[in-house]
């Protein structure tokens, strides 16, 4: 592959995630304000955290899954991880919209979850592709880890807004 067919495709994953980022920012827009209202747990993060550690997670996502394309494309054995990767990354930007955006408590636990089971399912069929790929995926796994508790927690404590 050259190395502008190289470029071009870090480019298109790096916006397909940012993209993503924007439809999931977008449901959160009165993040701040609804934090700060909330009932949080002690171990709660700052809401300014956020923001940072997403784009860090974003932009190590959008490598990932360019790491796994520049070997065969969008073909053999990359397409079900890369189609895979395409779901979570959907997940991804409607949780925000469940949670901040319609205030379903509930249900935006229930879809987590299901977050959290495909960026699992990513990294698995990562590794067999590119390693490197699927360790850059971990501290994603991680953090959706903690959000997944934090958001549990959030939603127990604040059963009148969420």
């Amino acid at each position: 592959m050259s190395i502008g067919k190289q470029l071009a495709g870090l480019i298109g994953w790096l916006i397909l995630v940012y993209l993503a980022a924007a439809i999931g920012g977008f449901g959160s827009a009165n993040a701040p304000v609804f934090y700060r209202e909330l009932t949080l747990p002690g171990w709660a993060p700052p809401a300014w955290l956020f923001g940072p550690v997403w784009t860090a997670l974003y932009t190590m996502m959008g490598v990932a899954a360019w790491l796994v394309w520049r070997q065969d494309g969008y073909q053999g054995t990359a397409k079900p991880a890369l189609q895979i990767f395409l779901i979570q990354l959907g997940l991804n930007a409607i949780w925000s919209w469940l949670f901040f955006g319609f205030y379903l408590g509930l249900i935006a636990f229930i879809e987590i979850i299901a977050l959290w089971a495909f960026i699992l399912a990513t990294i698995v069929l990562f590794w067999r592709q590119r390693k490197a790929a699927a360790l850059l995926l971990v501290p994603y796994f991680i953090w959706v880890t903690f959000a997944a508790a934090l958001s549990y927690q959030i939603w127990q404590l604040n059963p009148q807004a969420l």
